[in-house]
């Protein structure tokens, strides 16, 4: 016998379809099997689903790419925060969410606005690897690496615009991506992120890459409040804040799709 899953497809850091960065949500009953999970983001074939289980006043949550299962995903998780509020009623001002892997992860409410309240990442300065200035072709100014990814930080936004890497290079790096930033023209900063190895050639918007970059422009910055900006194609726009050990990364979002899987 089939069973039916409700999903969702929302534009997460945009108040605007076909901007932002795109997540598929299902809020299922109990937990499925992790495979089915697996097969479910592969068939999405967007950068993450999200799946959503209540517990008590809480939800679990787990994020996949069509590939494989990530420790964090921001953008998802805002999605996942706008779809209770937005299709299911929800009504405190805030949502307690756990995840397994990164702890608990709470997201508020305020009007149209939804701010992810995430730990900051564990990052050091390192020397860059050669073969990520291969495949970028520039040498950065500096380079980080964090819990998962690698940050290379750039003079100018222009040099973030022109950026074409080689993603064949970058699929051999052991990291989930490798995000890329400068100060912006109009913004605090500007980003793109990058990952091959986890499915996702470039992330339109990465709420997750914020908590390493938050606290690096902060502390370069001299400033605690930061607007950013992701430049894909499609991009995003975030308003992001740095509190001690926490990073409050604050967007919108919007429906682009309500349907049904049956498996």
């Amino acid at each position: 016998m089939s069973k039916k899953i409700r999903i969702f497809q929302i534009d997460a850091f945009t108040d605007k379809v076909f901007h932002g960065n795109p997540a598929a949500v299902c809020v299922l009953d109990e937990w499925i099997e992790v495979e089915k999970m697996q097969k479910i983001g592969a068939e999405n074939n967007l950068a993450e689903t999200a799946f959503v289980v209540k517990k008590d006043n809480d939800f679990e949550i787990r994020w996949f790419t069509p590939t494989v299962e990530v420790d964090l995903c921001g953008h998802a998780t805002l999605a996942a925060a706008y779809v209770l509020y937005k299709h299911y009623n929800y009504q405190s001002k805030k949502i307690n969410f756990h995840s397994i892997k990164s702890g608990l992860l709470l997201v508020e409410k305020d009007k149209e606005y939804f701010t992810l309240d995430f730990p900051t990442d564990n990052y050091k300065k390192v020397n860059t690897p050669q073969v990520l200035i291969d495949a970028f072709g520039i040498i950065p100014a500096e380079t980080y690496r964090g819990k998962t990814d690698y940050l290379l930080l750039f003079s100018t936004q222009d040099e973030i615009e022109r950026i074409e890497p080689d993603l064949n290079l970058i699929a051999t790096v052991d990291a989930r991506g490798v995000i890329v930033s400068a100060p912006g023209k109009k913004t605090d900063f500007v980003s793109r992120f990058f990952g091959p190895q986890s499915g996702i050639n470039e992330d339109p918007v990465t709420g997750s890459a914020h908590t390493t970059l938050t606290p690096v422009w902060s502390e370069k910055l001299g400033k605690t409040n930061l607007t950013a900006k992701q430049l894909s194609k499609r991009q995003g726009d975030l308003i992001c804040e740095l509190q001690g050990s926490r990073v409050r990364i604050t967007g919108k979002a919007v429906t682009y799709m309500k349907g049904e899987i049956e498996i």
